[in-house]
């Protein structure tokens, strides 16, 4: 019976999604090889690149575990793994160590667990088993406020660590939400709040003159810009509005307009309160802001130059002089794609860019060929959080987003992180496996 099964979800295994897996780590490995020039020491279990080795055998186990366990379980121990992760978050805040400025891991031995790449798996699970179970309706606001609110705390959590990168991530779970109901207003409401978080930013840094009070910051200017043009705007679309209409529309405009001065005022004072010099250069330096500290653009710079320098074809594998000579920190975790640019080039960083893009066009393929909802809603999870580390690390990489501790997924250095994305995947590679022999 247990052979029969297992020969059954082996049958049934996607493997084209876990061939692209395999492909990407194989390829991440490489490039950390590189970057921490132990292409000589490959097998010195001492080093990172052998210390990879021994997370990739993990992993490899992990992954042989999770296509065999019944995927009834993930779904029963949804709550579970969320609180386990939740209680680990906290824990983390207390008990944790600090590196790179963040208390966000756990010290064992030589290595180090980070519990904030568990959390999107259980999140996404937990994301999954409340919005499915007994076709529990969106539209009612309950159910809003609660799944938002699930994805909300652990990101709280991380948050308060302070790991920004990763919060950043969990903003992803709105196109899950969206896939099951979420109004597309929401989302024109986030473009909306980007646009106003550039100007908010551009103007925050700015220096203007007041009547009465003298030089200060620019951001007050934009206040002013914003009730005024924000009145008028809504005193024409009051008055475009059939009467029955324009109280609702007067409402809902004073709202927004309110709404939109409170997020630009706590953004700013976020900006200066609350984030370190160092974070707030990073930001400015994105935006083309002059900054007092001449190396605020030190990794940006040097990534870019790494990734130029390699041209059409690439240096060779190991052959990058920036690479080699480590000109560019961190170079084998958040920074590792411009190895990959300056050692094999435009058409080896598009070839990798494009095996990140089918991979998850692949997951959202799995996705919507699911009858279960609670394996759909999960699909989409994974797809959304991979999508937001690659376009986030590639993007920091090139100069397009402000520099955050972010991996590239199966590509960066680190167990926690390659852990974290096996359970992402093969979780969702068990689930898929039973859409033939299961009806959930």
């Amino acid at each position: 019976m247990m052979k029969s099964r297992r020969a059954s979800i082996l049958s049934q295994l996607d493997w084209p999604t876990l061939m692209l897996v395999i492909a990407l780590v194989t390829l991440g490995w490489l490039n950390i090889v590189s970057a921490t020039a132990e292409a000589e020491v490959v097998w010195d279990l001492g080093g990172k690149a052998g210390k990879q080795l021994i997370w990739m055998g993990v992993c490899t186990v992990l992954m042989t575990g999770l296509l065999a366990v019944e995927g009834e379980f993930y779904i029963r121990t949804s709550v579970l793994h969320y609180l386990v992760v939740l209680a680990l978050l906290a824990a983390v805040l207390v008990v944790g160590k600090k590196v790179g400025g963040a208390r966000s891991w756990f010290g064992v031995g030589s290595f180090g667990i980070q519990p904030s790449e568990f959390a999107k798996t259980a999140t996404s699970l937990m994301v999954a088993w409340y919005l499915s179970r007994d076709g529990r309706p969106w539209r009612t606001l309950k159910t809003r406020l609660q799944s938002l609110a699930i994805i909300a705390i652990p990101a709280g959590l991380i948050l308060l660590q302070p790991d920004a990168g990763t919060v950043l991530v969990f903003g992803g779970f709105v196109f899950v939400l969206y896939r099951e109901g979420l109004s597309g207003n929401v989302l024109l409401l986030g473009v909306s709040a980007l646009m106003l978080s550039v100007l908010t930013i551009l103007f925050g840094a700015s220096e203007s003159w007041y009547p009465f009070v003298g030089t200060d910051t620019g951001f007050w200017w934009l206040l002013i810009s914003l009730a005024v043009l924000g009145t008028l705007v809504l005193m024409l679309v009051r008055a475009a509005t059939l009467p029955r209409f324009r109280k609702r529309t007067t409402r809902w405009g004073v709202l927004l307009l309110m709404g939109g001065m409170l997020f630009s005022t706590g953004l700013h004072m976020g900006m200066e309160n609350i984030l370190k010099k160092h974070q707030r250069e990073r930001i400015h330096v994105l935006f083309g802001i002059d900054v007092d500290n001449p190396d605020a653009d030190y990794n940006i710079r040097h990534a870019k130059a790494a990734i130029g320098s390699g041209g059409w074809t690439g240096k060779g594998f190991a052959q990058g002089p920036m690479t080699a000579y480590g000109f560019v920190p961190e170079q084998e975790t958040d920074f590792i794609f411009c190895t990959v640019g300056e050692e094999w080039g435009f058409f080896g960083s598009a070839g990798v860019v494009m095996m990140f893009v089918f991979l998850i066009l692949r997951v959202l393929h799995l996705a919507e060929r699911q009858r279960s909802p609670f394996t759909r809603m999960y699909a989409y999870a994974v797809a959304s959080i991979l999508f937001m580390h690659v376009l986030v690390n590639v993007g920091m990489v090139l100069g397009l987003a402000p520099v955050i501790g972010i991996p590239l997924p199966f590509f960066s250095y680190g167990g926690s992180s390659l852990m974290g994305f096996t359970l992402l995947i093969g979780i969702l590679l068990r689930l898929d496996g039973e859409r033939f022999t299961i009806l959930r």
